[in-house]
């Protein structure tokens, strides 16, 4: 029977898929049921049908999962903020680990096993940012999962007390001083997103996100927020007239107080902006940046350039274990906060720049940057292909990636494979306890020619004539070195050699092997070689 959209089916659930979904069988075709856990038998109907899969949601658990749990939170499952309220947390780490696992296995082509997923000691209240959409009839809360309405929130169990205090207080407001709420669709309305930031120490920084300049009555927001949040540090407003989903804003006028925030992390003390990146989980952050520092394996002598440095905490941590280590960000003012969290922790060994990942890394390629080590903690959408190209070009020994996206992160790492770096070790961090997503901290190595070519080649054998005795492989890379501070291969020196119609000796010998990958010798680097024999008089 044609699977069907509202036909009724009883399955068993065999395994976790995407976001959390149950994965079953219908005469061989993959079934992915909304709230379903591994091992249950269910009712379940059928919601939607694709050309290879089909979509549905459980009607009846008639066999549950030991697995299965009460949720704690009235707004669960209508609320889109959490996925497994429903689910044990040791049940939830599972199914996490084998998401990346199985990512890096089927996307990113890789055998590299992941050692383990270190899970949060508090799985309650652990956010210390909160984002509140505001609906245009002033419900604040959060989004219904997978849709933009608005289901009101008055207690969320993953953010700290003072966020629901402010999200009060911001009702309180717009009922009051009648202000509307956003109108995504129309593009009217004023308050669009509340933003609160809190610390370790409990204090908050709160942002309104307006579709505007300003707001009617400012000052009694003002004392509201104040009188909600007694900890509160400073009052911001944040402008975003453009229509779409962004949250946050171009500009920012504060109201009261300040517009930074200041915490600790790994024992440094860091200065935020609104703007400003920061993990949401400081506990969680620590444990995956000290994995972080563990796969990169530095000794102190090690030059490290951090992509997407956000306001430079990652950065911050690595420079007690490098000689140097270099920042990129392309928000301004998160830049603006790493320079002054370096200064303010008297950290000299780094320095940042502004701009794209992507063009940073492409000036710094040009400017032959060879660091050790590379780390990368991109959005969710991963790398661009130029970075990826980049950061190859500039030859680390190692590459560590932290993502908040594995599936992004394993296509990723497929396309460094290709450019000779191979997946080593791999961790999960649970960072978001009860929500779908999960951070991975992977290590890649450059991999050593041996390992990905064959070639059977001994320079002390070859047969050479008596102008190529005028440089030997060693002075040609040299020459390329210093001149134009590219690093070659003898491989690539011999390809060169052939071109020009010179003999490498009659022991140059490529394997034997059908399927042996012989890289080929870039542009830019034929045409160094090029100029060293050039030099060297070896051609006109």
């Amino acid at each position: 029977m044609e699977l069907a959209k509202n036909q009724e089916h009883t399955v068993t659930i065999e395994g976790y898929g995407e976001g959390g979904m149950g994965v079953a069988r219908i005469d061989g075709r993959v079934v992915f049921v909304h709230g379903a856990l591994r091992g249950e038998k269910c009712r379940v109907l059928i919601l939607k049908t694709l050309k290879s899969v089909a979509f549905a949601k459980v009607l009846e658990v008639l066999e549950p999962s030991s697995e299965r749990m009460e949720s704690d939170c009235p707004y669960f499952p209508r609320c889109g903020g959490c996925t497994y309220r429903h689910i044990r947390y040791e049940e939830e780490l599972r199914l996490k680990k084998q998401r990346v696992q199985d990512n890096l296995s089927r996307i990113g082509g890789s055998d590299v096993t992941v050692e383990e997923i270190l899970g949060a000691q508090d799985t309650l209240r652990y956010r210390n940012k909160a984002q509140y959409p505001v609906s245009k009839d002033g419900a604040v809360g959060f989004y219904r999962a997978r849709t933009h309405e608005v289901i009101e929130c008055e207690h969320c169990l993953l953010v700290r007390p003072e966020a629901d205090a402010a999200a009060e207080a911001l009702r309180e407001y717009m009922q009051s001083c009648r202000v509307a709420g956003y109108d995504e669709k129309m593009g009217r309305g004023l308050i669009r997103h509340l933003y609160v930031r809190s610390n370790a120490a409990g204090e908050s920084l709160i942002c309104v996100l307006v579709n505007g300049d300003k707001l009617p009555k400012e000052d009694r927001l003002v004392t509201l927020l104040r009188d909600a949040c007694p900890e509160c540090t400073g009052i911001v407003l944040g402008t975003n007239t453009k229509k779409g989903n962004v949250i946050l804003g171009d500009r920012y006028r504060t109201l009261w107080g300040s517009d930074r925030i200041e915490d600790t992390l790994c024992g440094k003390t860091f200065r935020l902006s609104v703007p400003s990146f920061y993990q949401v989980n400081r506990a969680q952050a620590e444990r995956l940046y000290a994995k972080a520092i563990e796969f990169a394996d530095l000794t102190g002598q090690e030059t490290v350039l951090d992509l997407y440095c956000g306001a430079g905490t990652i950065t911050l941590a690595l420079s007690d274990h490098s000689k140097k280590v270099l920042g990129a960000e392309i928000v301004p003012e998160a830049i603006d906060d790493a320079r002054e969290n370096a200064a303010r922790n008297g950290v000299k060994n780094t320095e940042f720049f502004c701009g794209d990942a992507s063009d940073v890394a492409k000036k710094l390629a040009r400017e032959n940057l060879r660091p050790d080590v590379i780390t990368v903690d991109p959005p969710r959408k991963g790398l661009a292909a130029d970075v990826v190209e980049s950061i190859a070009e500039m030859q680390p020994g190692r590459v560590v990636y932290v993502s908040c996206d594995s599936a992004t992160m394993a296509r990723d790492v497929k396309r460094l494979a290709d450019l000779g770096y191979t997946a080593q070790r791999a961790c999960a961090v649970d960072m978001f306890p009860r929500a779908d997503h999960v951070e991975t901290v992977c290590l890649l190595s450059k991999l050593k020619s041996t390992q990905h070519i064959e070639v059977e080649l001994d320079m002390d054998e070859l047969d050479l004539t008596a102008a190529e005795k005028k440089a030997t492989y060693d002075e040609i890379k040299a020459y390329v070195l210093e001149k134009y501070g590219l690093k070659v291969s003898s491989l690539y020196i011999s390809q060169v050699k052939r071109k020009c119609g010179l003999d490498v000796g009659q022991n140059y010998n490529l394997s034997k092997k059908e399927d042996a990958k012989v890289p080929q010798c870039p542009p830019e680097k034929e045409a160094a070689i090029m100029a060293a024999l050039k030099h060297f008089q070896m051609i006109s």
